[in-house]
């Protein structure tokens, strides 16, 4: 019965949010009816202009250096179907969709994620510090209850090799000051400004925020120990002084978006693994799907191992589907989350072939409320609840939700790679995916994350 009204719950409020998304459309479009509309094309150079010339088209940009997938727009008084139909009929092109808005999965409206404060307020009674692999970060980050339920510390010692690995995380950026990340990140992009480097997520601020987590940096971790809750997925742990200037009752910390909270845990499972933040999406946690192909391609094709994907859309993106084969095809690790509407749900890109959907697990091996379940999008889970993580300005936050699981599955094939630098992408996904079995009624794939289990499967030692 429950069961039930929760169902109907869901429906009701998926359909509600609905109707107000597709009015707030309709009102945006009928008030910038001269804005170009905005698609991905998939066709080859050769064809290129024939195709821009014969629908009207105008080319934006080039997505991809394999000079196949381009950003083009067309006039707004052309609708999209039509559009959409005229052109995909064309022998010539491979696909032409709407370059579409993809959200984190934290940020999609139709989240249940609850988080719950006491979890992470335990963690600070002991506000101690300890170096982990030379920085110094806050003791409860190396020793939360996720660390020695996927038996981290063990694999770590099983892992004699310092074969460099790299790990791209497609996300907010990050903050390139945090002492635990600083010495592990390498040079990515900012695809929302169109420059190279480590993406900051600190130009995402206003001028009073980036005054306080200034003033925060400099304030010692023992200090920390005030909570906030910012939205349903993260509470942030910050100094007093801190918690005061930016709270005011508004949730003004919102503004972050949770690259640098996923590259915490990347980091945590992979201390020695490199970070690449690739900045896809706004502080809001909203992208397109032409950045996202522009961030996957220049991940392979700029030495990552490992894509790390905090997001999902219930549409495929076939420009998204085929930017991933790409990587895939050179050898590298793809993970993605799987959703956070607690529904049997089907999402992407977690569902496509060749990518580690995961979703969320609590600490005592159940099925998080708010992780989709029982479809292809789910292939494996892993812990998902009161995790720790940093946060920008040498502040540290708890978070919920599948973003963060599909970060430490991430870690976990980068620490894999590092222990067998021969290893095919193919045996990490099995080796990972063959972690701790889970009851089949949860729905959560073939296993939750144990790197100490997927360690050993590659190097033979178990």
């Amino acid at each position: 019965m429950n069961r039930s009204r929760n169902r109907d719950f869901h429906m009701i409020r998926r359909i509600l949010l609905s109707v107000v998304f597709f009015a707030a459309m309709a009102m945006s479009l009928a008030a910038q009816t001269s804005t170009p509309n905005y698609y991905v094309l998939e066709v080859s150079s050769a064809n290129l202009s024939g195709v821009l010339s014969q629908y009207g088209l105008t080319l934006v940009q080039t997505l991809n250096t394999e000079d196949s997938s381009f950003l083009v727009s067309a006039p707004a008084s052309i609708a999209p179907a039509t559009l959409i139909a005229q052109v995909t009929a064309n022998p010539a092109v491979h696909d032409f969709e709407v370059n579409a808005t993809v959200n984190e999965v934290e940020s999609d409206p139709l989240s249940v994620v609850t988080p719950n404060v006491a979890a992470i307020q335990a963690m600070l009674t002991n506000p101690s510090t300890t170096n982990y692999y030379g920085a110094t970060v806050l003791t409860s980050y190396v020793t939360q209850p996720s660390v020695p339920l996927i038996e981290l510390p063990q694999a770590q010692q099983a892992v004699s090799s310092n074969h460099p690995v790299v790990v791209a995380v497609i996300d907010t950026g990050v903050d390139p000051y945090h002492p635990a990340l600083a010495g592990s990140l390498i040079q990515g992009y900012d695809f929302t400004r169109n420059q190279a480097g480590i993406p900051s997520e600190w130009l995402d601020l206003d001028a009073q925020q980036t005054s306080a987590f200034q003033n925060s940096q400099t304030v010692p971790l023992t200090q920390k120990n005030q909570t906030l809750e910012l939205n349903q997925s993260t509470v942030v742990i910050l100094d007093q002084s801190t918690v005061v200037i930016l709270d005011g009752g508004s949730g003004q910390l919102s503004h972050f978006g949770h690259g640098t909270m996923t590259a915490g845990l990347v980091h945590l499972v992979a201390p020695q693994a490199l970070i690449m933040p690739l900045k896809a999406f706004l502080s809001d946690g909203s992208s397109d799907t032409a950045n996202i192909v522009r961030a996957i391609y220049y991940a392979a094709d700029h030495g990552a191992n490992v894509i790390s994907m905090s997001f999902s859309s219930e549409t495929v993106s076939i420009g998204v589907r085929t930017a991933l084969q790409y990587a895939i095809s050179k050898g590298i690790v793809c993970v993605s989350a799987a959703g956070n509407d607690g529904e049997q749900e089907l999402v992407y890109p977690a569902a496509q072939e060749g990518v580690i959907g995961v979703g969320s697990t609590t600490a005592t091996d159940g099925r998080s409320t708010f992780s989709n379940y029982a479809v292809d999008s789910v292939k494996m889970a892993a812990p998902g609840e009161a995790l720790l993580t940093t946060y920008p300005g040498n502040n540290y936050a708890g978070v919920w939700g599948t973003s963060f699981s599909t970060a430490l599955v991430s870690g976990g094939a980068a620490l894999m790679m590092q222990a067998n630098p021969k290893i095919g992408s193919g045996s990490v996904n099995d080796a990972l995916e063959s972690g701790v079995q889970l009851s089949s009624g949860l729905g959560l794939g073939d296993g939750r994350l144990n790197v100490l289990l997927s360690v050993q499967q590659v190097t033979g030692d178990n």
